[in-house]
């Protein structure tokens, strides 16, 4: 998996695409985010159980 996003990374850096780059790494980031948050909100609803 992670070397399929590593492929994704090199085509566009290497054709020039540095604002499809800039799309895909700020959409990268809030897949991480949405998922540190479900992961907390998970904790939390374990600990009030």
């Amino acid at each position: 998996m992670f070397t399929f996003f590593r492929k994704i990374r090199g085509v566009l850096l290497q054709e020039g695409k540095t604002s499809q780059y800039f799309k895909y790494a700020v959409g990268e980031i809030v897949l991480i985010v949405i998922g540190i948050l479900i992961a907390i909100q998970i904790n939390t609803w374990n600990q009030d159980r």
